[in-house]
């Protein structure tokens, strides 16, 4: 990393001004944009809402007789609208009882009536759609279940779908029932066109509407006095023709009274289901109508002025906020720059996010130099347990070659021996490179524990007779698993040689084995001297031995137990170690009966 400062445009405060100002200024103009139209447009909607109070009040009250079927609960309605318009609002019967009254107080004589309130008969005079004489939200018998209102969903999107690809505009519009219809742009349609896109199936009724609908057919039948009409959902006629079909040879006055009888059967049979009729009474001032807002010279030199207050804060607190947050950061910078030998520390000034980055900072150095020194120490433990076999070698060599020993079978044996101490080094340094780098692969397939651990204990058999160490193998029942075989060998390997050669002549080494569901147990007890509680955590630790002189009359390369938690991990499992000087140690592996 370079030394030199970063310049000023490109510096984390100017980053950080440049941004605040930004933000300041959209939000100080969206604000202002906002207000004004909000206010402008809060302004036409209640100007709007004076103009038609009368029938917004009027529509409210049809919609809560249309879904009542009385009146009792409708002064929460005329207390929301009186608030609402601020007029005086009335409903009463015919004979002019009083049901709901928004201030309280007599009528004045002589009042006139606003409207009659009657879903099933709309005032013309107030209504938003004078062409209907009843109200469609008062669906009675008629409301839909919500699983046929799916079912009709889907197929009016079916045919919606039919039509615009034919090149017709079409539309599904929901009925305040549940019932869905499409709605064309053309009436005229062709029978072929009806057909291919099977729109006459969206008029079939649905099980809840088959019995009204049937009581609605009698009523009409009873009214025209014939029977060759049904009543569809959406109350139109079907007859035997496949589909009705206007002009031509229609008769116009036969139809006026179809349409006749059926508006007043609908009367008839919708009188259960809704509210009574009721008059309505208006009365007192309409609310106030305040003037336009607009953006006039004063306002907009009140706006202006603000902006440049608030940009001058936003300025002022963003430069302070910024040179609080760089100060840490130049002295982190300053620190990685200092020499890599060097113990390096930074002060934790705050406990937000640049303080946690310097105690990150901090930690990462105390590791740092811990790695270092462990580096330093790995590479004085490599470099002597290499020099070892090769000065033996490189003696042996000299003292031939100046004809001081003669070249004999032990001293070749003797060549041998250290070659191999070297090469076991050597294979163990690898093996321990290879989990580290994470490419210590494993093949596991179904094992026999009980068996392989047979197997290391006849391997080390010969070495532990040699040193008077009773060697033996403890297991309850068969234990199987699916783990590497040449790996696991070689772990137990390492634990059954460190036991041996750590217990003295007439001590015992006990190798058990168990498996309890999904794992797997393996111990190795010896009864040596023991390992020291203060050197207990350090038994792992690689080219670590007991004794400060390094003998290898107490230990081999160091790297036996290292590897062996290297494979349990690599298992899925690991390894610990309990000890009690001068009573023996014991290493206990705990695997996975299957290798994750």
């Amino acid at each position: 990393m370079s030394g030199r400062r970063v310049p000023v445009h490109r510096s984390l405060i100017m980053r950080l001004l440049a941004a605040s100002m930004l933000i300041a200024l959209c939000a100080i103009a969206a604000t202002a944009w906002l207000a004004v139209r909000i206010t402008t447009r809060a302004v036409t909607q209640e100007q709007s809402g004076a103009l038609s109070a009368d029938t917004d009040v009027y529509d409210a009250l049809i919609e809560y007789g249309a879904t009542h079927t009385g009146w009792d609960g409708v002064r929460v309605t005329v207390r929301r609208l009186a608030d609402l318009t601020g007029r005086r609002i009335v409903v009463t019967t015919m004979d002019r009882a009083v049901i709901a009254d928004s201030a309280g107080g007599p009528l004045l004589p002589g009042t006139v009536p606003t409207a009659t309130v009657d879903p099933l008969y709309l005032d013309a005079g107030v209504a938003r759609n004078s062409a209907r004489r009843i109200d469609p939200r008062a669906v009675g018998p008629y409301r839909l279940t919500g699983p046929e209102r799916d079912q009709l969903r889907v197929l009016a999107d079916q045919q919606a779908t039919c039509l615009r690809a034919m090149g017709l505009p079409a539309e599904v519009v929901q009925t305040p029932s549940g019932r869905p219809t499409v709605r064309l742009v053309r009436d005229d349609l062709d029978e072929r066109v009806w057909a291919r896109c099977d729109v006459a199936r969206l008029l079939e009724p649905v099980p809840s509407e088959r019995q009204p609908l049937a009581e609605l057919t009698a009523l009409v039948h009873g009214c025209l006095g014939e029977q060759n009409v049904v009543v569809t959902p959406l109350f139109g006629v079907r007859s035997d023709a496949p589909r009705p079909r206007t002009g031509g040879n229609a008769d116009p006055d036969r139809e006026n009274r179809v349409r006749t009888c059926i508006e007043e059967s609908r009367r008839a049979q919708l009188k259960p289901y809704v509210a009574r009729p009721a008059l309505l009474f208006i009365t007192g001032p309409a609310t106030t109508t305040p003037a336009t807002v607009n953006l006039s010279r004063a306002n907009t030199l009140r706006i202006t002025g603000m902006t440049a207050v608030v940009l001058a804060l936003a300025c002022a607190v963003t430069i302070l906020v910024g040179l609080r947050l760089v100060r840490p950061l130049r002295t982190l910078a300053d620190a990685t720059r200092q020499p890599a030998g060097r113990e390096i520390r930074v002060p934790v000034t705050t406990r937000d996010e640049i303080g946690n980055l310097a105690v990150a900072f901090n930690d990462l150095s105390d590791r740092r130099l811990a790695l270092e020194r462990q580096r330093k120490a790995m590479v004085n433990d490599i470099a002597h347990e290499l020099r070892t076999p090769l000065t033996n070698i490189r003696t042996w060599l000299e003292a031939a070659r100046d004809g001081v020993v003669e070249v004999d079978a032990r001293m070749l044996d003797l060549l041998v021996d250290e070659a191999v101490l070297l090469h076991h080094v050597i294979d163990d340094l690898r093996d321990l490179a290879a989990a580290d780098a994470g490419s210590l692969r494993l093949h596991p397939e179904p094992t026999a524990v009980d068996d392989l651990l047979g197997q290391v204990i006849e391997a080390h058999r010969g070495a532990a007779e040699a040193g008077g160490v009773a060697l033996t193998l403890r297991a309850d029942a068969e234990v199987d698993a699916h783990v590497d075989p040449v790996r696991l060998r070689q772990l137990a390997g390492n634990l059954v040689a460190n036991a041996i050669r750590h217990t003295p002549p007439g001590g015992a080494v006990t190798v058990r084995v168990e498996g309890r569901g999904d794992r797997l147990t393996i111990e190795v007890a010896d009864t040596g001297s023991g390992i020291a509680a203060a050197d207990l955590p350090r038994v792992f630790d690689r080219f670590w031995r007991a004794d400060g002189a390094r003998g290898r009359d107490t230990g081999g390369s160091g790297l036996g137990l290292a590897i062996a938690r290297q494979l349990a991990r690599a298992h899925g499992g690991d390894i610990t170690a309990t000890s009690r000087p001068g009573h023996g140690s014991a290493f206990t592996v705990d695997l996975p009966a299957a290798v994750p």
